[in-house]
């Protein structure tokens, strides 16, 4: 067997696992290889080569790495907790600045208790356990899970062309994660565990600094809003895929898909109040990541406002760009559209101050193929009954409205912040959420692939890490866009522009990834989806005209 790596090509033998053919390789890695790509396709380090290999060794600095760094450490804590607390009920709810929330349902959280367990997981850790897969027969699962009360992996069973049942076996602990786990638990080489709120955090390192764990930043405001769905679709019974599962082949989900939308309804009408009860306020800023529904938020929005006697009038920051040959370049050279600097906030300023102040403004049109203004004679006044809402990447970052004072401004922060889990230590990641929501729409309404979308995502990932998400604690409120149930209705529209991407596309082990964690879904059946829901954004047929 030939396995190429980098420039190398390195003769095997058929069998030869990774982490022997790349031996010093792994050694001598500046960061610690954690698991490897091969042919395109995410795989342990202890992966057995059986044809000819293009092989990538993945450290904690990639996205991917990260994946399996939590893993791995999750499922220590879990087994750490089985020893000491085998009776708890313990959930890994959502992510925190590189850290999971978790909360126990049964047992009080103390200090004491979680001393006990960081003490046992480093135990664990200076053992270096081998973490093993094991694979089982789906009947040799069924009875496997039932006689050893194994509730995690159980979604494996209900996949109809799944015959091969997975599970990760430590010492005597068995329990399953969706992805590739660690080889061994002395591959954990950093963490912490802390009591918060009501719960406790598991803290990891971030990937610019993978060998430290740094002061965890607080996220009041974004906590608060996860904890509140949180809670609620427990209420509801309905906080993860087995459970949502359920509602559709009871033929329950209509039910469910009613009151999400209530909930979404609800909350929009409570910003809108709270925009009113401000009489100062007279501009409303809109700023969120991709795929978050900001178009539809803003519809909805505007709609609630009317009912409070107050007309939305927009003015798009796009019009706004610095003529081209101002436009800031990225490191690479590149014209950087996304930095604050590429918008002209003198004008744009001036314009939204002699607006709020009742005067009239000669309206730009910025022309993208020339890279200039233009003005064609359309006006612009703002009437006493009207407020400007805007939205854009930059509208919680007070440098885009410096010139406005702070009263006039209310600030929202959008994004789909996904509470459903897979199963109670397996969560769903917001920003796979928003990739399919994301790749969904591209491919409805402007023929992209999904292989462009994936392609660009670590691009539009990288923009958000700048310009979002540092500034999401400015908002006045946060509006959670996420829908309980929209990925049992994207499920549909996704898996078949997944599969069009072969292994031949170093895309594949992603594309792989997100097809995998749909595949666990009941499909929803879009007739069922109210065309006014936020959904309808990606999917099409609704009433509000966002394309």
């Amino acid at each position: 067997m030939i396995i190429k790596y980098k420039d190398k090509n390195i003769e095997v033998e058929k069998g030869t696992k990774v982490m022997d053919a790349l031996k010093e390789e792994i050694k001598n890695s500046q960061n610690p290889i954690i698991a490897c790509n091969c042919n395109n396709e995410i795989k342990a380090l202890n992966y057995d080569i059986n044809e000819d290999t293009t092989i990538e060794l993945i450290d904690f600095t990639s996205m991917e790495g990260k994946r399996v760094y939590i893993r791995g450490l999750i499922y220590i804590m879990s087994m750490a907790f089985n020893e000491l607390y085998p009776e708890v009920k313990l959930t890994v709810n959502y992510q925190l600045y590189n850290a999971m929330y978790c909360d126990i349902s049964n047992i009080k959280i103390t200090h004491e208790m979680l001393k006990n367990v960081k003490e046992k997981m480093q135990e664990i850790i200076n053992k270096n356990i081998p973490i093993m897969k094991i694979h089982m027969t789906k009947e040799e699962a069924e009875k496997f899970f039932e006689e050893n009360n194994i509730v995690n992996g159980k979604l494996q069973l209900e996949i109809k062309d799944k015959k091969d049942i997975s599970l990760y076996k430590c010492e005597d602990y068995y329990n399953y994660f969706y992805g590739v786990m660690p080889i061994s638990t002395g591959m954990i080489k950093y963490f912490d565990i802390v009591k918060y709120h009501d719960g406790f955090l598991i803290r990891y390192p971030s990937r610019t600094n993978p060998n430290e764990i740094t002061n965890f930043i607080e996220t009041k405001k974004l906590s608060s809003t996860l904890l509140e769905y949180t809670d609620i679709h427990k209420v509801l019974g309905v906080d993860t895929i087995g459970k949502l599962n359920e509602k559709v082949k009871n033929g329950k989900i209509t039910d469910y898909i009613l009151l999400a939308e209530a909930l979404h309804e609800k909350k929009i009408a409570q910003i809108a109040d709270n925009v009113v009860k401000n009489k100062d306020v007279k501009m409303v800023l809109i700023a969120g990541p991709s795929s978050s529904g900001k178009t539809t938020f803003a519809r909805k929005l505007g709609m609630q406002l009317r009912l409070n006697g107050l007309k939305p009038v927009t003015i798009s920051v796009d019009n706004y760009f610095v003529e081209r040959e101002q436009n800031p370049r990225d490191e690479f050279g590149n014209y950087d559209f996304e930095c604050i600097e590429a918008l002209d906030i003198e004008l744009f300023n001036n314009h939204i101050t002699k607006l709020l102040n009742g005067e009239e403004i000669d309206v730009p049109k910025f022309d993208f193929t020339e890279g200039k203004k233009h003005y064609d004679g359309t006006k612009m006044k703002l009437a006493e009954d009207e407020i400007l809402v805007i939205e854009g990447i930059h509208c919680l970052n007070d440098k885009l409205t410096r010139s406005i004072p702070k009263n006039k401004k209310y600030k929202i922060y959008i994004s789909a912040l996904t509470v459903l889990n897979i199963d109670s230590y397996n969560r769903i990641s917001t920003t796979d959420t928003r990739l399919i929501r994301r790749i969904v729409r591209d491919n409805q309404y402007r023929n992209y692939s999904a292989l462009h979308t994936i392609k660009i995502w670590y691009s539009v990932n990288r923009g958000e890490n700048k310009y979002i998400f540092p500034y999401q604690e400015e908002a006045d409120s946060m509006f959670n866009s996420s829908l309980i149930y929209e990925l049992g209705v994207l499920k549909d529209y996704a898996l078949p522009l997944l599969r069009e991407i072969d292994k031949t596309n170093p895309e594949y082990a992603e594309a792989k990834r997100i097809a995998t964690l749909l595949s666990y879904f009941e499909s929803i059946p879009e007739k069922d989806i109210p065309n006014t829901s936020l959904i309808r954004e990606f999917i099409g047929n609704g009433v509000f005209d966002v394309h």
